[in-house]
Order: C-alpha cells, then structure tokens, then sequence
C-alpha cells in the first residue's frame, strides 16, 4: 500500500519509502497545486499518471540523469546543427509545445499530459518555474520540450519532434544554455535509449537527491521569469 495524499497536506512520504516494484511509485492523490508540485521536485518527486487514475507520485531508482558537461552530439546531429536550417527559442510558445508533447504520445496507451497537467505547468510557466524550448522551421513548430528549473537543477518533463534530430537539437540548446548558467544537471528521470544517445546516465537516488541539497546553496546566472536565448549554433559542443 502507498499512502494517500489529502489536498491540505503537502507533505511528501520520504523517497525512501517508495515501491521498486513498480519502480519509485511513492504515493497518490492531493493535488497540482503550483506549492505541492515545486515541494515535490525540490525532494526529487514527480507526478506521472493517466486519466481516470488518481494523480500518482515517483521518485524512481536509479535515477537516469544528464550531467551538464556530459552531452554527447553525434556527427549527425553536428552535421544538423551546422546548417542552421531550423530556428531555436526560450518560452516562446509554452503551451504549444505542452500540448504538442501530448499529441505526441497518442500513439501510445494514452497520454500522461493530461488536461490537467497542463494547465498546472503553464501556471508554473507563468510563475517563472516551468520552461519551454521551441525549434521552428520558418514559422511552424517542428520540436520542442519542457521542464521545472529550481536552483542549478532542470527537471526535463518531455519533448516531441515533428522532424527528424528536431527534439534533439531543442535539448542541445538547452543544454549549452544551461551550462553558461552554471546548472549542474538535467533531470531525465527514467532511461531511455533516445536520452542515452545525447549522453543520460543512471545514478543511485542518494546521489540525485545530493544535487538536489544543493539547490539552495548554489546560485546561477538564469534569469527570473521567462527565459530568453543567449546561445548561438555555432557555440554548441
């Protein structure tokens, strides 16, 4: 049994307590308010569920991450990004890409990006927390993606790509970003192999949870609110 949240307490169970079969579930029920959702991932929490399920929270082990200097681009992807034939922006269209993220996972048993957590995330957009990375061949959104930014940590939430390396190219320039503002990690939560080619990594939870301990010793140069892109193709590496 996991313990069940009321919508008053925003108080999590410890991470430690959370099942491995299956892998990191933690609790369920409460709420997307904006203060339980930054609460969550500030303790390395996260909610992930399908409607008609309660809200669901995780805290998974190991915890599949990108350390910031360690992003590999393939030849490929080099080849892609020299030719600046796609443009890059910072918080430009948020909810397009949250919804194009969805979109993206119809094919699949449902989509996780509920209606709801929609709506959440583009609150915390609004608040300056969640953020949005968009590739645009001429005016058409073609790849994107979107995560919670707190201290020197960004939690990736999800991408979509309508072309090809386009979800990829959005990452790269996150990353580079993110570097020069002395982040530390980018959260990627569970493995995949897409993340694993850009350079992901699975560490022990104790060791994702001491980045997060030093959320709030550590200073970056990111703006508050909306972010704006500083990072030109050229300097991608």
């Amino acid at each position: 049994m996991i313990p069940w949240l009321s919508e008053h307490n925003h108080d999590f169970p410890t991470v430690s307590s959370a099942l491995s079969e299956p892998n990191g579930l933690l609790a369920a029920g409460g709420d997307l308010s904006p203060k339980r959702l930054i609460a969550a991932y500030k303790k390395g929490i996260f909610p992930w569920y399908s409607d008609p399920d309660p809200i669901l929270w995780w805290s998974p082990a190991p915890r599949c991450v990108l350390p910031i200097d360690q992003l590999h681009i393939s030849k490929s992807l080099k080849k892609t990004l020299k030719k600046k034939h796609f443009s890059v922006s910072f918080d430009k269209a948020f909810s397009q890409v949250i919804q194009q993220c969805s979109l993206s996972r119809k094919d699949q048993e449902g989509t996780w990006i509920t209606d709801d957590i929609q709506a959440a995330y583009l609150q915390l957009h609004h608040m300056g927390v969640a953020h949005s990375v968009e590739v645009w061949d001429q005016n058409e959104l073609v790849g994107g993606l979107y995560g919670i930014a707190l201290g020197n940590v960004f939690f990736g939430e999800s991408m979509f790509s309508k072309q090809n390396n386009c979800s990829k190219i959005a990452f790269c320039f996150l990353v580079n970003q993110l570097r020069s503002w002395h982040f530390k990690v980018i959260d990627c939560q569970v493995h995949s192999p897409h993340l694993q080619s850009l350079g992901a990594i699975e560490i022990e939870r104790k060791d994702f949870l001491s980045y997060l301990a030093d959320q709030d010793k550590s200073s970056t140069l990111a703006p508050n609110g909306y972010w704006d892109l500083s990072i030109l193709a050229e300097d991608i590496c």
